[in-house]
């Protein structure tokens, strides 16, 4: 047993570390609740916004509530693994939040390298959607939301609806529309003429230019979560540590 003057002097500290500690945990975990949160609108909102449970779908809601529940768990578990001041408890969420960390890097590491190829599904996705735009009612509903909401047309411009069986019929759709009512069938049929009456912006260069422009910040945000967990790992080894050498026993 340590000198009882030593376990006096301890005891402040590891007080104050448990403090920093549970107020650690208690942020982690509504992280947590957060990314649980975006990954389940994400799954129910953005997957039907642009058509993705074909063959171009995208495991991102998945990896997000996945990761979010995870957090929500390990997050009371630190806290509980803090009240009762066990050091083997304390070590396995500092590995946890290792894990964490590690793992994070490579996603934001992996999501950068592989932007490219990110945005080039997400463009052959809306592409499916326009070609099958006059046979699905699932596919119609998703581009005259994206359209009408985003104030765009088409992929790239409003042109690449001449590329559609459904241009050959009606020409473009009304949801391209700056004033509907001003929007005759002729003018639409006509690209020289709905050029003055729809949106030319693309739809997927509109999402991809924002995207982009807020890259850095994304990124940012990202690695600072990320090393978040540095701060939790540091006082989960220091607690750990205090405990087993001092001997210290909660009450």
């Amino acid at each position: 047993m340590s000198p009882p003057s030593r376990r006096l002097q301890t005891k402040p500290v590891i007080t104050c570390l448990k403090t920093f500690l549970i107020s650690y945990s208690l942020i982690f975990w509504f992280t947590g609740v957060i990314l649980l949160a975006v990954g389940v609108w994400g799954k129910v909102s953005l997957e039907s916004y642009f058509s993705l449970a074909s063959e171009e779908s995208t495991n991102a809601p998945y990896v997000l509530i996945g990761t979010g529940a995870a957090i929500i768990i390990f997050g009371l578990f630190g806290c509980f693994a803090t009240c009762r001041g066990s050091p083997w408890m304390l070590k396995l969420y500092a590995m946890f939040l290792t894990l964490m960390f590690l793992a994070e890097l490579v996603a934001g590491i992996s999501g950068f390298i592989f932007r490219h190829e990110i945005k080039a599904k997400l463009k052959v996705a809306f592409k499916n959607d326009l070609m099958s735009y006059n046979s699905s009612d699932s596919s119609r509903s998703v581009v005259d939301t994206i359209q009408q909401s985003l104030y765009c047309c088409g992929v790239k411009n409003f042109t690449d609806w001449s590329e559609t069986p459904y241009f050959q019929d009606k020409g473009i759709p009304t949801s391209c529309c700056r004033d509907p009512t001003k929007c005759s069938p002729e003018t639409l049929k006509d690209l020289d003429k709905a050029a003055t009456e729809v949106y030319t912006t693309g739809c997927f260069t509109l999402v991809t230019n924002v995207m982009e422009a807020n890259l850095g910040i994304i990124a940012g945000i990202s690695f600072g979560i990320a090393f978040f967990q540095l701060i939790g790992i540091f006082l989960s080894c220091c607690l750990s540590r205090y405990i087993t050498n001092n001997q210290y026993e909660m009450v």
